[in-house]
């Protein structure tokens, strides 16, 4: 007998993993009320698809046991042991409930029936509660194969389904490479085969659907057929996107063998899944979407929260996670559970800071706790000073929110009022799109801790608070953000050792460079073209007669070759390319906007002015914005943003997105910290290195349904400058050079010159494969050839 490597087989060992081995039992298994786990396995009952009710979307074998096991009384007064008008009344008025609450809510508060309250779920109990801890034990987590979950007359069965007690939430396709199948012919299942108007598919009734092969795991919170969303559930490997080969076996049973334990699954339930609703600031419709952790976020609030439990109050740690990476969600689910750390039987921290100058932050973490407890009574945002600071933490809020400016005082107020309790102080690092006044109420807000640099950034200037006071004993300090500077891992990060010289890193990483492997973000690098690099590959198709009297390539061949560096004719190219290259291949479907990043104030209005000249007399329907700070000169008279664009500052973001504007041309303002998915082509005529550079051009990186590449072509910088800013954070090679054929002789070269795999291990495969070892020993070996490869021919 040969191995399995069948999709039934990867089934087979999935379910073996959860549930123990059941195949083995003699007497053959039955799924009972009363079954319990089997050795072998992580805690999972194997249940039967017969026991699914497919009106009520419910097991009802597994709901009866657990009713009988902890609420005993319930079972004869809501009629669950015999089908009648009294049980599926019960049933109606659960499917009901999940219908309108979704599972999550019902699991943590149960259903109200007439008279009676039923507890549909026991959460993690405190060690010493002993009462609590049977409760937990009474839970049941099954897993249902081939769960034939439709009225249907085709039947269709789904692969996997998981329920606790009863109710369904979780489900599984599953695919396998060995057949030529994979994770996204998984997707591909979910979005034309599994209907979205199904009961076990409406929203909020189950937390998540996994697309699962040997490789990777996707996940997705909605069905919507063709327009379900799936991310990623990899853990990531080698700063990119996927998983680590596994040693004992495949790839993704991380999976199943330790984040859906029944411990595992229920942590996610009570502290992470949750559904919230989004209002549209202009239409005020409510959105409901339910949320479910990707594996880096659930990885580090983990990871810290058990660190701080062994370690205690005093360590500082630095999370360095990417835009795209999800960090308002992090930070308010970390800031959450830090509420309950303990350490030494000892509660760790009294009251948790969160320091971030994103409204969206503070309503998501308002969010989140609002799943849990009061938030009137749980949350304080700081709008003040250290008076309304003392006050919070005298009336017992737990999580306090407080702005950069308000920062030094906070500090302060800790260091001497407060040495007698303990706080965590989450910072959360992004940088404002704003410039202009907020930086310099901050700097005046942080004078103290020195003088401010003309371009400093808010992390700038949370190092130099942080570095002018002593680091507060009685506090933790967490720092988030996408672009650590040198400054910022120093001050952090985790020191080691290496050859005799202190560094430091992150203590836990999502890469740039994975986030675009994800499809997180797009990929800014990609097409990042110098101007002469732009001219020489535009010059390449010279033979075309039309060539001479194509206008806008006239007109990059005069700047080019005269160095006519005049404003009027850098803004003629932009626009004839955004027209031509962008507008006219209906990039992000004809949404398309640019952003044109100027070295001055000044040199921002004058291109205003030429951007705005040019569309009229190019009958262009488009216009410009231009933002900067403060009110400038220009041809004898003030100006501001407001008279230039005809509306108020505050409006910029928002018109910007409407037509007629198109162009954004800024002056060190909406270049750090500004997320618009619309934005396409960045212009660039101002210098850029490091940090500056790697945030400046990732304006141009959030994703959108419709973006699948971006633009930039740069008047002032080269590709090894950009290269080297962005090498710390992602690596990856630039595309903008002229194509030399001969690299793909050299790359042949390359891949003839490494051995992937070794006849020793072709054959310990055959041996192996014609031996019917299990599927994960076959896994290994695959793996580790693979990883070879990657390893070797990254680049």
């Amino acid at each position: 007998m040969t191995t399995d490597t069948s999709e039934l087989g990867l089934e087979d060992l999935i379910v073996r993993a959860m549930t123990g081995g059941t195949d083995v039992l003699s007497p053959a298994h039955v799924a009972t009320e009363t079954s319990v786990p089997v050795a072998g396995g992580t805690g999972w009952l194997l249940s039967d698809p017969h026991h699914y009710d497919r009106d009520y979307g419910v097991d009802l074998v597994q709901l009866r046991g657990f009713v009988m096991a902890t609420q005993e009384d319930l079972v004869g007064a809501l009629s669950l042991g015999t089908d009648g008008p009294t049980r599926r009344s019960v049933l109606a008025r659960l499917q009901g409930e999940i219908s309108k609450r979704g599972t999550i809510d019902v699991l943590r508060h149960g259903v109200r029936h007439g008279p009676h309250h039923l507890d549909l779920f026991y959460g993690t109990p405190s060690p010493d509660n002993q009462k609590a801890v049977e409760l937990f034990a009474s839970n049941r987590f099954s897993v249902t194969r081939q769960l034939r979950y439709s009225n249907d007359e085709t039947q269709l069965a789904l692969d996997l389904c998981l329920f606790v007690n009863g109710l369904p939430v979780a489900t599984f396709e599953l695919k396998n490479s060995l057949t030529k199948q994979t994770y996204d012919d998984a997707i591909q299942q979910y979005k034309r085969d599994r209907d979205p108007r199904e009961r076990l598919f409406e929203l909020g009734r189950c937390v998540a659907h996994f697309a699962v092969d040997d490789a990777e795991v996707w996940f997705c919170t909605h069905l919507k057929g063709k327009s379900s969303w799936f991310l990623p559930f990899n853990q990531g490997w080698n700063d990119a996107a996927g998983n680590p080969p596994n040693p004992e076996g495949l790839k993704t049973d991380y999976l199943w063998k330790r984040i859906l334990t029944p411990r595992g699954f229920t942590d996610i339930l009570e502290n992470y899944a949750q559904v919230v609703t989004f209002k549209d600031e202009k239409t005020g419709k409510k959105r409901p979407t339910q949320i479910w952790p990707r594996f880096h976020q659930l990885d580090v609030v983990r990871r810290l929260l058990a660190d701080v439990g062994e370690c205690g109050v005093g360590r500082r740690y630095l999370i360095e996670h990417s835009a795209g990476s999800g960090k308002s969600n992090s930070i308010a689910w970390l800031a959450h559970q830090l509420i309950g750390v303990e350490h030494g039987d000892k509660r760790v921290f009294d009251s948790i800071i969160v320091v971030t100058d994103r409204k969206i932050l503070d309503s998501q973490i308002r969010g989140t706790i609002k799943q849990f407890t009061q938030v009137g009574a749980t949350i304080g945002a700081v709008t003040e000073g250290s008076k309304q600071l003392r006050e919070f933490i005298e009336a017992g809020k737990k999580i306090i929110i407080s702005t950069v400016q308000k920062f030094p005082f906070i500090l302060d107020e800790l260091g001497s009022g407060h040495r007698n309790r303990t706080f965590a102080i989450v910072i959360d690092e992004a940088h404002s799109s704003e410039g202009g006044k907020t930086r310099a109420a901050l700097s005046r807000a942080l004078a103290e801790g020195g003088e401010a640099d003309a371009d400093e950034t808010f992390e700038d200037a949370i190092n130099r608070l942080m570095e002018s006071r002593k680091l507060l004993p009685n506090a933790s300090y967490f720092a988030f953000t996408a672009t650590p500077k040198n400054k910022t891992l120093e001050i952090f990060g985790e020191p080691f050792d290496l050859d005799g010289k202190t560094k430091h890193r992150p203590f836990h990483t999502c890469s740039m460079k994975q986030a675009i492997q994800e499809g997180f973000i797009l990929d800014v690098l990609k097409n990042y073209t110098p101007v002469d690099s732009y001219y020489r590959l535009v010059k390449t198709i010279e033979g075309d007669p039309e060539f001479d009297v194509k206008r806008a390539r006239k007109k990059l061949r005069h700047y080019v070759e005269s160095h006519d560096h005049a404003i009027g004719v850098k803004a003629e190219i932009m626009i004839d390319h955004f027209h031509e290259q962008v507008l006219d291949l209906n990039k992000i479907g004809g949404e398309a906007r640019a952003m044109v990043v100027c070295s001055s104030i000044a040199r921002a209005v004058q291109y205003f002015h030429a951007i705005s000249a040019y569309l009229l007399e190019r009958k262009s329907p488009y216009r410009a914005i231009v933002a900067f700070s403060g009110e400038p000169e220009y041809e004898g008279k003030h100006v501001t943003e407001a008279s230039l664009n005809g509306f108020p500052s505050s409006k910029i973001a928002d018109k910007i997105r409407e037509d007629p504007y198109r162009f954004l041309v800024c002056a060190d303002k909406f270049q750090t910290g500004y997320d618009e998915p619309l934005l396409h082509t960045m212009y660039v005529d101002k210098p850029l290195a490091g940090v500056k550079a790697v945030q400046t051009l990732s304006r141009l990186n959030r994703a959108h349904p419709k973006k699948h590449d971006v633009f930039v072509l740069d008047f002032q910088n080269d590709v090894d400058t950009i290269g080297a800013a962005f090498a710390p954070y992602y690596r990856t090679t630039i595309l903008s050079e002229e194509t030399d054929p001969n690299k793909l002789h050299d790359l042949k070269a390359d891949l003839d010159g490494y051995q992937v795999y070794d006849e020793g291990q072709v054959e310990q495969f055959v041996e192996l494969y014609l031996t019917g070892a299990e599927r994960p020993q076959l896994d290994v070996i695959l793996d580790a050839c693979v990883a070879t490869y990657i390893d070797d021919l990254d680049e």
